[in-house]
């Protein structure tokens, strides 16, 4: 944030200490890499941030993670990358690495957030101090994105987490109209808006609750969707990009994955008193790189696995967040020569 303009600006906020810094190396757990679509895929580009650093990259996909014998270990692959639609990454030859050879472990895998994500936190947790994990894999799993947004009911639209059809339907008999969603899914995938005299709300729960025994989050429909499900990062508990996410017609759904079109997006004086009421937690929690939504004056969720949204962000406003993320993680890091240490 630059005090003479009054604007967030990324030459204002790059540190000059950074002059003089140490190479780290990052080791990513995410999903195939050859799979993403890096004209919006955030984890593709912070990599792209820190190898244009000097920072090493290595990546992994989670079922390659082990522990044995006290040992974290992964096989993966060396990894470059460049922006280039049709020749974006070369990997090297496959290899098994103890993680605490790196100094960075970005946990970027895609949800659902189930058993195998959560066990994916546990091992992670492991890691001895001098391998930062990002985000911090303990408050990941403590702080499922849907589930952290509950601490902050004076910020919430009207809100249920159950598996009771009765109270299901008693929610939707006073709301009306209202959003069911999957508590751990992502994306938009089995989000469905059920109106007045809707008659699917039976077979859906039926569906719901026949493919798993977790509770459903329902919501009140907030129409103020319509203008658009606003997407804000922040990084170390500050709030430094937006970008807003305009549903389709007839769709009520307005993420990326399913069509939502991107658009620049201000913070209003209800965002940042959003930002400003759980900024601190977050950073407390080390969920050091978070993506909140925000729909009308309500906070529907606070992302926390793998957030999206800066490559739209820094295309349409300027703001380079993965810029910002690896100056983070370099200042927070004990061994970046931005500390004055050397390993």
């Amino acid at each position: 944030f630059c005090a003479r303009s009054g604007q967030l600006h990324y030459s204002c906020t790059r540190p000059a200490l950074l002059m003089t810094t140490k190479h780290l190396s990052f080791a990513i757990q995410m999903d195939p890499v050859a799979g993403i679509d890096i004209a919006g895929d955030s984890t593709f580009a912070l990599g792209l941030e820190a190898q244009s650093r000097g920072h090493n990259l290595w990546y992994y996909t989670p079922d390659k993670l082990s522990f044995h014998e006290g040992k974290i270990t992964a096989r993966g692959q060396s990894l470059q990358l460049f922006d280039i639609s049709d020749a974006f990454f070369k990997t090297g030859p496959v290899e098994t690495r103890s993680l605490d050879e790196f100094d960075v472990v970005l946990m970027r895998q895609d949800p659902p957030f189930d058993m195998a994500y959560i066990t994916a936190t546990h091992i992670l947790e492991r890691l001895p101090a001098n391998t930062m994990v990002v985000n911090n894999p303990a408050e990941v799993r403590n702080a499922p994105e849907k589930l952290l947004v509950t601490h902050y009911p004076d910020l919430l639209p009207a809100t249920l987490i159950s598996r009771d059809s009765d109270a299901i339907h008693a929610f939707w008999t006073k709301h009306k109209d209202i959003i069911v969603k999957p508590l751990f899914g992502n994306g938009g995938a089995g989000v469905f808006r059920i109106q007045p005299n809707d008659q699917n709300l039976n077979s859906l729960l039926e569906m719901f609750f026949g493919n798993s025994r977790e509770p459903v989050m329902v919501q009140a429909y907030l129409p103020a969707v319509r203008n658009g499900d606003k997407r804000v990062i922040l990084v170390n508990g500050e709030p430094v990009g937006a970008v807003n996410r305009i549903p389709n017609a007839g769709e009520a759904r307005s993420n990326f994955h399913v069509g939502g079109t991107a658009a620049n997006a201000d913070l209003t004086a209800r965002d940042k008193d959003i930002c400003a009421a759980i900024g601190p937690e977050l950073k407390r929690r080390g969920l050091l790189f978070v993506g909140i939504d925000i729909i009308g004056d309500y906070l529907t969720e606070i992302n926390v696995t793998s957030p999206t949204g800066i490559r739209e962000i820094q295309r349409l406003s300027g703001v380079d967040i993965a810029a910002l993320t690896i100056d983070a993680i370099e200042q927070q890091h004990p061994l970046h020569a931005s500390n004055g240490i050397a390993r």
